[in-house]
C-alpha cells in the first residue's frame, strides 16, 4: 500500500510515516515499487509509490516433531510458506544421543534444496508432542523418542547459528487460533487435543501460558483412576490411557488394561476402523467411544473448576468420534461440577487440521522477528530484547 494509506490506518503524520519506512526500507525489510493502478488523464504528477513486505528479508524454519516424522516448513518475512518436506526417522531408535544429528541433516538437506543459505535463516522453531521443556531446551518425554530428555534448541543453535525456541504442539494449535480470530480466541480459554496422544494448551489473561518450567497444561498426564490403565508414558491411570487411539482400540476390543500400548494397533487406520464400526451400531464401539467421553467430562471439568475458561476448544483426529463421545461427555462433566460453573463457558469442536500446529509456529516468530528488527539500526545492546528461551513465549 502507499504511504497515504499507511498514515490513515495507523493516523501518524505523513513525515512520521515518511521517517519510519525510510529507516524499513533502510534496513531492507520492505520495498518499494510503483503502483500499477492505471493513469487517468486527467491524473498529474507521478504515479503512487507503494510499499511492501521484502520476502528474502528473513526466513524461519518451523519444525513439528511427531512419532516416526519431522515435517519442515521454510517461511519467508512476508509470512508465505515456501517449502515443505516430510523425513522420516525410527521413532523407535532415536534418543539423545543419536536425535540430534538427525534433526540437524534433516534441516541442513532442506535448506540446501530449497538453496537458502544458513545464515540467512533466522529462527526456527520446534513444536514437538510430549513433554517439553521450553527453560531447558528439551523434550523431557515424547512417543517421538525412545530416550528421554532429548536436548533440541542448544545443538540447531550451535551447528545454524540461529535462534530456535521449542515449545509443546498443543500450545502452537491454541496459538494459530489466537492469531487468526483473536475476537473470539482471547483472555483466558483452553484448547484439549484428542489424537495419538492428548494435549492442552492455554491461553490465561490473554498470554499462552506454559509454567515455570515450561511443561504446564499436560492434560493428557493428569491422573484419572490411581493405579488404573496403563499409560504410554509407563504410569498408571492417565486421562490420555483413556482417551488416546490406543486406549479406545483397547477398550473396544476388550483388551486388559494393563496390556502395553506399544504393543496396541491403533494410530489413524485403527481409529479409522472403530469409527466405522460405531457408525455400523457394534455395542463394543459405541461403548469405548461413549466411556472415553465421560472421562473427558471429568477432564473438562478440573479445568474449568480451576481456570474458569471462557471458551474451550476439542480438536484432534479423534473429534471425528465426538458424536459417539458428546453424551458420554455431558454426563461426566454434570457428575463432576456443578451447574453454576459448568454453564459459563462455551464449547467450540473444531475438525483436526494439522495446519494449526505450523500457524502457531509461524505466528509466534513472526511476532518475534518484528520485535528483533525493530528499531534495530539504533537499539543500544542494553536496550535490546534478552534472546534466551527464559524470555520467550513457550
Amino acid at each position: 500500500m502507499a504511504r497515504i494509506d499507511l498514515g490513515q490506518i495507523t493516523r501518524l503524520s505523513p513525515a512520521t510515516v515518511t521517517a519510519i519506512t525510510s529507516d524499513l526500507l533502510d534496513q531492507g525489510l520492505i520495498l518499494s515499487l510503483e503502483s500499477e493502478e492505471p493513469k487517468t488523464p486527467q491524473a498529474r504528477g507521478r504515479p503512487r509509490t507503494l510499499l511492501k513486505l521484502n520476502p528474502d528479508a528473513a526466513f524461519i524454519i518451523g519444525a513439528r516433531l511427531s512419532v516416526n516424522n519431522i515435517d519442515l516448513s521454510l517461511v519467508d518475512f512476508a509470512g508465505e510458506v515456501v517449502r515443505e518436506n516430510r523425513t522420516k526417522f525410527d521413532s523407535a531408535a532415536a534418543d539423545a544421543s543419536s536425535f540430534p544429528e538427525i534433526l540437524i541433516t534433516a534441516i541442513s538437506n532442506f535448506l540446501k534444496e530449497a538453496g537458502v543459505q544458513r545464515g540467512r535463516v533466522q529462527e526456527i522453531g520446534i513444536a514437538a508432542q510430549g513433554v517439553v521443556e521450553t527453560e531447558t531446551g528439551q523434550v523431557a518425554w515424547s512417543p517421538a523418542f525412545a530416550g528421554r530428555k532429548i536436548p533440541i534448541v542448544s545443538p540447531l543453535q550451535d551447528a545454524f547459528g540461529a535462534q530456535c525456541y521449542i515449545s509443546n504442539d498443543t500450545n502452537m494449535i491454541t496459538e494459530a487460533l489466537h492469531w487468526s480470530d483473536p475476537n473470539r480466541y482471547s483472555g483466558t480459554f483452553a484448547v484439549i487435543m484428542l489424537d495419538y496422544g492428548v494435549g492442552m494448551g492455554l491461553y490465561l489473561n490473554n498470554q499462552l501460558f506454559s509454567g515455570a518450567s515450561g511443561t504446564a497444561a499436560e492434560f493428557g498426564h493428569a491422573n484419572h483412576i490411581p493405579g488404573g490403565a496403563l499409560c504410554r508414558c509407563g504410569k498408571r491411570g492417565c486421562l490420555e490411557a483413556y482417551l488416546s487411539d490406543y486406549a479406545l482400540v483397547r477398550a473396544a476390543t476388550h483388551l486388559p488394561e494393563d496390556t502395553d500400548p506399544m504393543t496396541i494397533r491403533a494410530g489413524v487406520r485403527g481409529l479409522a476402523q472403530l469409527l466405522e464400526k460405531a457408525a455400523s451400531g457394534d455395542e463394543n464401539a459405541l461403548k469405548a467411544f461413549h466411556e472415553a467421553g465421560r472421562v473427558l467430562g471429568y477432564g473438562v471439568a478440573r479445568v474449568i473448576a480451576m481456570i474458569d475458561p471462557k471458551r474451550l476448544v476439542l480438536t484432534g483426529a479423534a473429534m471425528r468420534a465426538f458424536s459417539f463421545m458428546e453424551k458420554g461427555m455431558q454426563d461426566g462433566l454434570e457428575e463432576a461440577l456443578v451447574a453454576d460453573l459448568r454453564n459459563n463457558f462455551s464449547l467450540d469442536v473444531m475438525p483436526w487440521n494439522e495446519d494449526f500446529i505450523r500457524s502457531g509456529l509461524i505466528a509466534q516468530s513472526m511476532e518475534r522477528l518484528d520485535k528483533d528488527f525493530l528499531g534495530a539500526a539504533e537499539r543500544t545492546a542494553e536496550d535490546a530484547p534478552r534472546r534466551d528461551n527464559a524470555e520467550m513465549p513457550a
